[in-house]
C-alpha cells in the first residue's frame, strides 16, 4: 500500500472549478485531460483517478503533473469536494482491484477509511 499524497484544495476562477495541488506528481510533464468517462480508459494514475473523479460526479478532469483540475456543477462542491479530495488523497493506496487495494476489495466506500 502507498502513501497517501498531500492535497491542497482551491476554488477555480469559475464555481464549478476546484485545484487540487498535490505533493506528489501524478503524470509526467504532458497535460492530460478527460472530458468523459470513454477518454480515461488506460491504467496510468491520472486515467484511474479520472475515471474516478468522473464517476462521482465530476464532468472534466484535467492533470498536470501534481495539479489536478476538477470540473463538477456548481452546487455539487458541497458534497464532491470532500470525496474528490479523498479519491485524490488515497490514489496511490487504492490503485486496482487486482492489487487488492481498492475500494471494493478493502470494503470501503469512497469517502470511507478503514485502517488495516
Amino acid at each position: 500500500m502507498g502513501q497517501p499524497i498531500t492535497v491542497t484544495v482551491r476554488a477555480g476562477a469559475r464555481p464549478e472549478v476546484r485545484i487540487f495541488t498535490c505533493n506528489r506528481s501524478v503524470t509526467g510533464m504532458e497535460i492530460e485531460v478527460y472530458a468523459d468517462a470513454d477518454a480515461a480508459t488506460g491504467d496510468r494514475p491520472p486515467d484511474v483517478l479520472a475515471r474516478r473523479l468522473l464517476a462521482a460526479g465530476a464532468t472534466k478532469v484535467t492533470v498536470y503533473s501534481n495539479v489536478v483540475t476538477v470540473e463538477a456543477p456548481a452546487g455539487a462542491w458541497g458534497t464532491l469536494e470532500a470525496e474528490a479530495r479523498h479519491l485524490v488523497e488515497h490514489l496511490f493506496e487504492f490503485y486496482g482491484d487486482e492489487a487488492g487495494w481498492s475500494f471494493a476489495a478493502r470494503g470501503v466506500e469512497p469517502g470511507e477509511s478503514k485502517v488495516g
